[in-house]
Order: C-alpha cells, then sequence, then structure tokens
C-alpha cells in the first residue's frame, strides 16, 4: 500500500526535529574536542597509571628544562627498541658488537629512561646534526669516553654516512666528519686527564703509574683550542697504583701501600685530575670552546668476582632503585664530579664558559644488562668478561638524549 503525501510530509515533519538536534550536538562536541586543551583528561573516568605508561606528553615550552631533574628517574618498558642495528651501523667495534659475538636476548634493548617529573626527549639526530652543524665536538677521555662518541656515531649515521677522517697508529684518537653539515666528531684520549707515564723496572711495564697533576695531558689539550662543544669523563684507569705528583713532589697515592705516603684513595686523585682539566679549559685563552660537559661516573657491574678473578655480568634486565647503592664508591666520585663542575662553573662565569653535567650514574647503576660479558670476542684476553664497556645498541644509547637536552640548555646561555 502506497503512503500518501500527506503521510510523507507528516514523517519527514518527526526526522527534521531529531535530524537537527544530532546535527546540533555533533557540531557542540566538534567544538569541545577542537578547543579543549586535554579533551581525554576531561572524559576520562578513571586516572590512567602513569607507572606503567611508555611515553608521557612532555611539558610545553622550557618547563622541562627548568623545572626538571632529567637524571632522577627509572627504566621504564618501550618496545620501541633502538633506533639502530649491529647491521644498520657499520662502525661498530667488533669488542661492542654483542651481537655479532653471540648475545641471544634483546629485551635489555626495550627500556627508556623516565625521569620522574618530565619526559626525556629521544634524541633525534636530524636536529642534532643541524645544531651543531659548522662545529667541532670532542669526547676527552678513556675507552668509557670513546663508547658514547661510537653510540653516538651509529645514531648520527641514520642522517648522514660520515667520512672516517683520521685514525692514529694506536687507533685511539678518532675524527669523523660529516660533509653534508659541515660537523666534526672526535675522541681525543687520555688515561689520566692530566700528565702520567708508567714505571718501568727493568725494561717491564710495571703497572704503577706517576701522575702530575700540574700539567695535563697534552695528548687532548694540543686539539681543544679549535673544538666548539667538550665532553670529558674519565675515571676506570685510577684503579691501579698511583704516584701523585705536584710542583716536583709526591703529595699521595692510590694503592701504594707505603708508610710515608698517604694514599688518598680513587676519588682523591680522580677530583684532582678533573679540576686541573677544567681549570685549563676555564684559562685557555686561544679556546674557542664556551660549553664544556662533564660525563659522571659509569659503573661497572661484575659480580661473583673482580674483572680478573672470574667475575661476570650475565643479567638481562635492569635493577629497580632498591637494589642499587647510592652510597658506595661509585656515587662518591659521582658526586666529586658535581662539586668540581659546581667550581668550574663559577670560575667561568667571568669568561663567558658555560659548564655542564650529563650525570649518568644513576641510571647506569641500574643496568647491569647492558655490558658485553663474554660477548666481546677478545683474542687476548679469552676468559675475561668486559663488563665496563656497553653493548651497541645498548643501554649508553641514552647518553646522548642527555646529552642534547643538556647541551642545548648550556649553549643557549652563552653569552652573545
Amino acid at each position: 500500500m502506497k503512503s500518501s503525501s500527506s503521510e510523507k510530509c507528516l514523517n519527514m515533519g518527526m526526522v527534521s526535529p531529531f535530524f537537527l538536534s544530532s546535527l546540533f550536538l555533533t557540531f557542540i562536541f566538534f567544538l569541545f574536542i577542537l578547543y579543549s586543551p586535554d579533551p581525554l583528561k576531561v572524559m576520562s573516568k578513571h586516572n590512567l597509571d602513569q607507572k606503567n605508561l611508555v611515553l608521557v606528553k612532555p611539558p610545553h615550552g622550557d618547563e622541562v628544562e627548568k623545572n626538571c631533574d632529567l637524571f632522577q628517574g627509572r627504566w621504564v618498558p618501550d618496545l620501541r627498541g633502538s633506533q639502530y642495528t649491529n647491521w644498520s651501523c657499520r662502525t661498530i667495534p667488533e669488542s661492542k658488537n654483542c651481537f655479532m659475538h653471540g648475545r641471544q636476548d634483546r629485551d635489555f634493548l626495550n627500556w627508556r629512561w623516565k625521569p620522574d617529573k618530565c619526559d626525556l626527549p629521544r634524541f633525534d639526530p636530524k636536529a642534532f646534526l643541524e645544531f651543531v652543524r659548522g662545529k667541532k665536538l670532542a669526547f676527552v677521555g678513556d675507552s668509557v669516553a670513546r663508547n658514547h662518541m661510537e653510540s653516538l656515531l651509529c645514531l648520527l649515521s641514520n642522517v648522514e654516512t660520515p667520512r672516517d677522517q683520521y685514525k692514529d697508529s694506536d687507533d685511539r684518537k678518532r675524527i669523523w666528519y660529516f660533509p653534508n653539515h659541515d660537523f666534526t666528531l672526535m675522541i681525543l684520549w687520555t688515561k689520566f686527564l692530566v700528565s702520567g707515564e708508567e714505571r718501568v723496572i727493568n725494561g717491564t711495564s710495571s703497572g704503577i703509574f706517576d701522575l702530575h697533576l700540574d700539567k695535563v695531558d697534552e695528548e687532548w689539550t694540543r686539539d681543544i683550542p679549535s673544538v666548539d662543544y667538550i665532553i670529558i669523563s674519565d675515571a676506570h684507569w685510577f684503579f691501579r697504583p698511583i704516584y701523585l705528583h705536584d710542583g716536583g713532589e709526591v703529595v699521595g697515592c692510590v694503592y701504594c701501600n707505603e708508610p710515608n705516603v698517604t694514599d688518598h684513595g680513587v676519588a682523591f686523585a680522580l677530583r684532582l685530575a678533573f679540576r686541573s682539566a677544567l681549570r685549563y679549559i676555564n684559562r685557555c685563552k686561544k679556546c674557542r670552546a664556551r660549553v664544556t660537559l662533564i660525563r659522571t661516573f659509569s659503573p661497572a657491574h661484575f659480580e661473583q668476582g673482580a674483572w680478573n678473578t672470574g667475575g661476570r655480568c650475565n643479567r638481562t634486565t635492569p635493577f629497580g632503585e632498591e637494589e642499587i647503592n647510592l652510597g658506595g664508591n661509585e656515587w662518591e666520585m659521582r658526586s666529586m664530579q658535581v662539586e668540581e663542575v659546581e667550581k668550574a662553573r663559577k670560575g667561568g662565569q667571568k669568561r663567558g664558559n658555560r659548564f655542564g653535567i650529563l650525570d649518568v650514574t644513576k641510571a647506569m647503576l641500574m643496568r647491569p644488562d647492558g655490558h658485553p660479558g663474554e660477548f666481546w670476542g677478545n683474542k687476548w684476553m679469552k676468559g675475561y668478561n668486559d663488563c665496563v664497556h656497553w653493548c651497541l645498541p645498548g643501554p649508553i644509547d641514552i647518553w646522548s638524549d642527555f646529552l642534547m637536552a643538556v647541551l642545548r640548555r648550556e649553549a643557549a646561555l652563552v653569552p652573545r
């Protein structure tokens, strides 16, 4: 039976008010979504447990840098993993290429450092290369400093393949050049930051060193005048018998066991070495660097012995904060480095020099799972585990997240 025209009009009359009401409500909801600063927060019936979130939206503007301590936090799961692999990065040295040497577990890559009160932005290689365009950046320190440089090199290689510009005969000093950005990256290798030599007894290396605290090591200072950004770190060579000299006199020692010489300990010797290095930078009139960063002590994780007595590091997950010791030697050295940075910062104010800190110690105390361990392929020290350096890729990659955040902040405060 066909509907009459009057019935059609009646039905249209009933539908139109409903349709118009729905359209109006849709429009109001659209305006709410468009102009609400955080619509999901308003609409949510329950508060989210942020401890289980991988990503937390960072505050706007400079709020993160001004009000947040990036170095107080915890490791949280992050299934995005590393930004590179041991296949995509061709510059990984064999001793850090843990997967090549048989490491099977990969979960240690799926963690990200989460500061307690903000978010640490993930390293952006494109933005970093733009920031350092036309500049020179030097890592100064031992093999762990080089470990950091190698990590950064892999991250930047995702954007541009660097040119291997220089390697000395000992493969310690290395220089890489990124021609598209006119950026130079280098490692200036030094055992102690200050001048030091090993004692030779009957033609044989003794393992005993003499350090001259009033003389900086020319192996790194000769290249510093042309560098724009300096990242200094050092420590692991200080864990051996050392005699400390100042002004031609022996002022103490480390592990010397002599009745007439005071054993001041590792932290004391390291403090004076850093003080000399930072003082040199502050007083260097021909140096163009205006930002110097100190990376704090990177802890080793030997268990069941020392490096030469069967110590190993075969854990596969991070520690929680309750499992680490913030009162041990590692934290003492870290605190000493922070104190010396503050002294250098005050001394550099008149000269326009900025000094900052890459405070990695707490974060890395929690990462016993990130070392090569037995997977480092050393031909000359079979049976020894490397629980000092870090796998690439691995937890050390977070150091470049810290580097980018702190370097930007310090550079922005350099007087123009």
